[in-house]
């Protein structure tokens, strides 16, 4: 049994994606459950975390404009080239900081608190920028005007992102011992990630399958979640040198909550945008293994 545990553990992501490829007849129909597992994992590692020790510093204030500013500048400069393009790369510049940012910072050698202070932070920018800009950019069906669709999309977005959040706060400072416990749970949010990675991969090839574009259209929104990805570590870690954080910088623009982005595309944006946020968790998972494989070189006897 063990040994099982040990392979599903080592295997989580092309398992997740094997089994939610194969079976997304069948896991399509759970896409109702994504934002109750995102928000789930959220609140555990949220409860986790010391609050005493956030910190928001200026690199983090500059991060955040160039996480929400960078998204739209990037969208409106796409957008003549192609809409879908122009959606995708958007969407994966505006998602959050993924919550394993700061264990894969930790193991770089990085800073784990300032990746954690500004993960905070990008969550509660997201959970604002994304009601505001997506109405704008994709109207919503039935002729929804700009602010119904605001409060419409925040009411599904706010619990997910800012709720967590409150709710941890809440119990480490009135009910510390449910606090304790959640803090436990780790390895909870860690099988539920795969459950919720083959969720989504489900429903992309879902869309995929019963899309009526050209196939070559996901192909290149795999590229770009690549080119996308790239430039975000990339620029990331020139701009942490500047603040004597570069692998905590670049983890931190780098490492994205790529399943919320597939919500996101999936739920307020063109489906098959969804394509690029799938893809953008292999790339950055790619990269992430042969950074951990450089540092274990380093440090090899």
């Amino acid at each position: 049994m063990n040994v099982i545990i040990t392979f599903i553990k080592n295997w989580t992501l092309p398992l997740a994606i094997v089994v939610g490829a194969i079976g997304f007849p069948l896991w399509r129909h759970f896409g109702a459950l994504v934002p109750y597992f995102i928000f789930t994992m959220l609140l555990l590692t949220f409860c986790k975390m010391p609050f005493s020790s956030l910190r928001f510093r200026p690199l983090h204030w500059l991060q955040v404009v160039l996480q929400i500013g960078g998204a739209i500048v990037v969208y409106f400069i796409l957008k003549p080239v192609n809409t879908l393009f122009a959606e995708a790369a958007m969407v994966c510049i505006m998602t959050p900081t993924g919550t394993a940012a700061a264990v894969i910072t930790q193991k770089l050698g990085g800073n784990p608190g300032s990746l954690t202070s500004y993960m905070v932070l990008s969550n509660l920018a997201t959970a604002i920028a994304a009601p505001l800009f997506f109405p704008l950019i994709h109207p919503m069906e039935n002729g929804i005007g700009f602010i119904p669709a605001f409060f419409l999309i925040s009411q599904k977005v706010f619990p997910v992102l800012v709720l967590p959040l409150l709710t941890a706060w809440f119990l480490k400072r009135y009910v510390p011992a449910i606090q304790t416990k959640l803090a436990r749970w780790q390895e909870a949010a860690f099988y539920l990630w795969g459950v919720t990675l083959m969720i989504v991969i489900g429903k992309t090839v879902h869309t995929l399958v019963n899309e009526p574009s050209d196939h070559m259209t996901a192909i290149w929104l795999g590229g770009l979640a690549m080119a996308v990805c790239c430039v975000l570590f990339t620029f990331g870690k020139w701009l942490g040198v500047f603040f004597g954080e570069r692998i905590t910088s670049g983890q931190a623009l780098g490492q994205k909550n790529a399943i919320l982005a597939a919500w996101l595309a999936q739920t307020y944006l063109t489906p098959i945008v969804a394509v690029s946020a799938s893809a953008y968790i292999v790339w950055q998972n790619l990269f992430n293994a042969w950074q951990l494989w450089m540092e274990r070189r380093k440090t090899a006897p």
